[in-house]
């Protein structure tokens, strides 16, 4: 049989997809990708396999018994019905809890990796179809640097220290400085969490082309030297040549404070800097010394808490002061208790270094995390679907999903005042699985059992599907046209419908016109165009957009037909808060004194105990030196795998291939394991007071 050849996109690169016989056969990476990811051989199987969600299904509790049945809410069957029927039932349910409770008690669920594309992006279109309806409870922040997203306007005046979500319209985040500035000035760069190749991979959006790799390689060829801090050696890889300092997990702040405290005691700060860029300096101070608390938290005090010997600390402060200097810590570091501190003491080791602004100095979060951070691109706009206005203003952290629906109408902190959990009687969630990224499985269950009804929109089986009352098959991008572009990628890309939708999978973009033209705002949703009108009309729009930046870009037609458009690299680098060294006054931050706040009169206001006005070590709630350990003597580190995205493509045969017995993979020392009875390819159990696992 003659194949056909079909182009698309995905966070883990763009690709060809062969498809013999209406089915994809193999697929191989774009063409001007240097180090394109294994990863897109997985997609076949993945999208094509037994995890596919084929038919519109109904929980048969609720089909039978309505919300009465939401205690059995994953443990049931589902039943299979028409289209029509899902639609009619959906609608239905929308608009009786729109009547009974008002817009405030319908969460509008997406977040995570849903497919790349700027028009089926299940996040954008499940606000789109809401705000329409007039309105959702939405969630703020991300799992992935929430923290950081909440201390940083505190202490550099927004959130630009960050990229910004695909989609996000955040005018206040923008890129860390470029590699090419590394390359070019950087003397050491020393990474909290290190440097791992596998997370330069995955890109949110997706990548033409995985720079990442290339830049490091430069960097290290150019005679950049390299730390990488971590509790795992591979977060470096070998070409780096990187020294290793293995670190006890979670307690990065205290190596910092410890590094600060040996700049300080030796004269190495730049006192001239902190007068005239930063605020609250000697209030921190007098915490570094000890002169609040009678504890001066120098290399001697660290070394206790982190595991790393005080000569190493005392050295490695000397070399940072000496040396141009890049500190880079990953999102990492913030996802766990008490995870602001890292991120605020990051800031703060790096003004007292005095080379923030400085080409090649200064920090960056997210080198190591994420394909884009650092990678050189035009600050140039991308397709974008607007979402519209949304109605409803409650909304809650990301990360307290759980919360709410186990605690509605409760209170709970967040930045500086308390906030009212929403009564939330309906979820619709399309986009993402929030079981492979809540901190609390057992506690997710629970909570996924209190609304009167769960809707998901989900091409594959994942937990969250398992979880829901009704289950729409949505398509993948091979599925449908649509346009991949990002704002951390230097390409955009013409993503080809290659196959017919598996079983009776439907495009989010017509389910949710289906279920607006029941509701009665079709014209709202939809505003007259289909697929091919949408990708025309927001690829002209964002050519306007770009022509206001001198760039001449195709035609719709001729980028259709050429498959991709490329963009240069910028001929200048980006240098993080440059043009707030050169002029602090002119380009003041938006802090309360225009500087960056390493002491915070508006923190410190709020009264918490677990934030107080300056980056400090507070003990998290868990970590190898508390009195837990003694329960529980390891920690786990569970970080991002390099066989698939978090749970996407876990069906593919690289993710089966790293399987031990079926099952995940897990590391141990030999000398953890050899007590413990526990030699290679057994399988273990993981388990805390809160659950358990078998590896």
């Amino acid at each position: 049989m003659t194949s056909t050849f079909h182009q698309s996109h995905s966070h883990w690169g763009a690709f060809t997809a062969e498809v013999c016989a209406g089915r994809i056969v193999a697929v191989s990476p774009f063409e001007k990708d240097p180090f394109p990811s294994e990863l897109i051989r997985s997609i076949p199987d993945a999208l094509q396999g037994e995890a596919r969600v084929r038919f519109p299904v109904v929980r048969k509790g609720w089909l039978e018994e309505g919300p009465e049945s939401r205690k059995r809410r994953g443990a049931e069957p589902f039943v299979r019905v028409t289209w029509d029927k899902a639609l009619d039932l959906v609608a239905g349910e929308l608009d009786r809890v729109k009547r009974a409770y008002g817009n405030e008690a319908i969460f509008g669920g997406s977040y995570g990796w849903s497919s790349a594309g700027c028009l089926h992006h299940a996040k954008t279109l499940v606000h789109r179809f809401l705000s329409g309806f007039g309105g959702y409870v939405d969630q703020v922040n991300n799992y992935s640097y929430g923290a950081g997203m909440v201390i940083m306007p505190h202490v550099v005046g927004g959130n630009q220290v960050f990229l910004s979500p695909v989609g996000s319209g955040d005018a206040f985040a923008g890129p860390a400085t470029t590699w090419p500035s590394i390359v070019k000035h950087t003397g050491l760069m020393v990474g909290f969490g290190g440097f791992a190749l596998k997370n330069g991979q995955v890109t949110a959006g997706g990548a033409g082309e995985h720079g990442y790799e290339k830049w490091l390689g430069r960097a290290a060829e150019a005679g950049v030297e390299f730390v990488s801090i971590s509790p795992v050696k591979d977060d470096a890889p070998e070409f780096l040549a990187a020294e290793w300092i293995p670190i006890r997990p979670n307690t990065d702040t205290a190596l910092m404070l410890a590094i600060a405290h040996r700049l300080h005691e030796e004269g190495l700060h730049d006192t001239a800097f902190l007068g005239r860029y930063t605020h609250g300096f000697e209030r921190f101070r007098a915490y570094l010394t000890g002169e609040t608390d009678g504890v001066g938290k120098d290399a001697d005090w660290a070394a206790g808490i982190t595991g790393i010997d005080a000569e190493t600390i005392r050295g490695l402060a000397g070399r940072m002061a000496e040396a141009r200097t890049m500190i880079a810590a990953t999102w990492s570091l913030q996802r766990a208790d008490k995870g602001e501190q890292p991120f605020w003491m990051t800031v703060t080791l790096a003004a007292m270094l005095g080379q923030i602004g400085l080409p090649g100095g200064g920090f960056g979060f997210g080198y190591g995390s994420i394909g884009g951070p650092g990678i050189p691109r035009k600050a140039l706009p991308v397709p974008n679907m607007a979402q519209g206005p949304n109605p409803v203003k409650p909304f809650i952290p990301v990360a307290r999903i759980a919360d709410a629906l186990l605690n509605p109408g409760g209170e709970m902190d967040y930045d500086g005042r308390k906030i009212t959990l929403p009564d939330i009687k309906i979820v619709y969630w399309a986009g993402g699985n929030p079981f492979h990224h809540h901190q609390d499985l057992n506690r997710l269950v629970r909570a996924f059992r209190c609304p009167e009804a769960v809707i998901v929109n989900e091409p594959f089986w994942t937990a969250t599907a398992r979880h829901a009352d009704i289950v729409l098959p949505a398509t993948t991008p091979l599925e449908r046209n649509d346009i991949g572009a990002s704002s951390r990628d230097r390409f955009l890309i013409a993503m080809y419908k290659a196959i017919e939708p598996v079983g009776e999978a439907r495009n989010d973009f017509d389910v949710f016109a289906g279920l607006a033209e029941r509701l009665g705002f079709s014209e709202t949703f939809t505003e007259g165009r289909g697929e091919m009108e949408w990708l025309r009309h927001l690829y002209d729009v964002a050519c306007q957009k770009i022509s206001a930046f001198g760039e001449e870009m195709p035609g719709f037609e001729s980028f259709w037909a050429d498959g991709h458009v490329e963009f240069a690299e910028p001929a200048d680098d980006f240098v993080l808060f440059e043009d707030f060294r050169r002029d602090p006054q002119r380009n003041r931050l938006r802090t309360p004194s225009g500087g960056i706040e390493l002491f915070s009169e508006t923190i410190a206001g709020f009264g918490y105990d677990d934030c107080p006005g300056h980056a400090a070590w507070l003990e998290p709630a868990e970590w190898l030196g508390s009195s837990k350990a003694t329960a529980y003597p390891l920690h786990l580190v569970s970080n991002q795998p390099a066989t698939r995205l978090h749970g996407q493509l876990d069906t593919g045969p690289i993710s089966r291939a790293s399987k031990v017995g079926g099952r995940e993979p897990i590391r141990i020392h030999p000398e953890d394991a050899t007590p413990r009875g526990i030699t290679e390819g057994d399988v273990v159990r993981v388990f805390n007071a809160r659950g358990a696992c078998l590896a």
